[in-house]
């Protein structure tokens, strides 16, 4: 089994034997940058789990606007809301990168999470916690300025996806400059603005898709 499998909410409380029981009832598929999973308003009947590559969770206004609550990757699941209350999916997922998905027909999980209620346990905490996290968006969205939700962004995305280099922590995100924007609430002007501030004052380098965060400690303060 994969690691970024094993490691999600889905597998956490079966044994050897369930797992690999469960793993033969999924569904994988490759995905390209840009590939929706499904749009908001789709019916649900599916969960994934990221294998390998990036998703991100968005939602539309009435304007076309784009607000983007999440980017997914190894290990994380979505879709698992419809498995508790079916009914139109809450927003859209799409592929940031090259991606690996597994899906589970919620039929399949059913009876699993009947003869082990920790799973459910497991994905309920799972829900729990993305949640929380959307609470503290809002949150920040009334009580932040864009610069500290900028460096909160990428603070929580190198929590995901940062790697130690000799000089900072690598944090390649596969972010355009829009979908940053959308990430933070806030338009591209303003994100790149903060960024260029944060890049001046040596707290952080941008490359491409990526950026190397190189004094944590000060983006940390200016994200309280």
């Amino acid at each position: 089994m994969d690691n970024a499998l094993g490691s999600s909410p889905l597998f956490a409380a079966l044994d050897a034997d369930a797992a690999a029981v469960l793993e033969a009832a999924m569904t994988r598929r490759s995905l390209v940058r840009g590939h929706v999973v499904f749009h908001e308003g789709d019916t649900g009947d599916r969960l994934f789990v990221v294998v390998d590559g990036k998703v991100k969770i968005s939602r539309a206004a009435a304007d076309g606007r784009e607000n983007l609550l999440a980017v997914l990757g190894p290990g994380e699941m979505f879709g698992e809301l419809s498995l508790f209350d079916p009914g139109p999916r809450t927003a859209t997922a799409s592929a940031i990168t090259e991606t690996t998905l597994a899906s589970l027909d919620h039929d399949d999980l059913r009876p699993v999470l009947l003869e082990r209620p920790q799973v459910a346990v497991h994905l309920l905490r799972a829900l729990a916690q993305r949640l929380r996290r959307t609470n503290e968006a809002m949150a920040d969205l009334v009580f932040s300025d864009v610069p500290g939700r900028v460096a909160k962004a990428l603070l929580d995305l190198s929590e995901k996806f940062g790697e130690n280099e000799n000089d900072g922590v690598r944090v390649q995100h596969d972010l355009t400059q829009e979908e940053l924007a959308q990430f933070v609430g806030a338009s591209r002007e303003t994100v790149n603005k903060a960024l260029s501030e944060f890049a001046n004052r040596g707290w952080l380098r941008i490359e491409g898709r990526s950026v190397v965060l190189l004094d944590k400690d000060r983006l940390e303060r200016r994200a309280r």
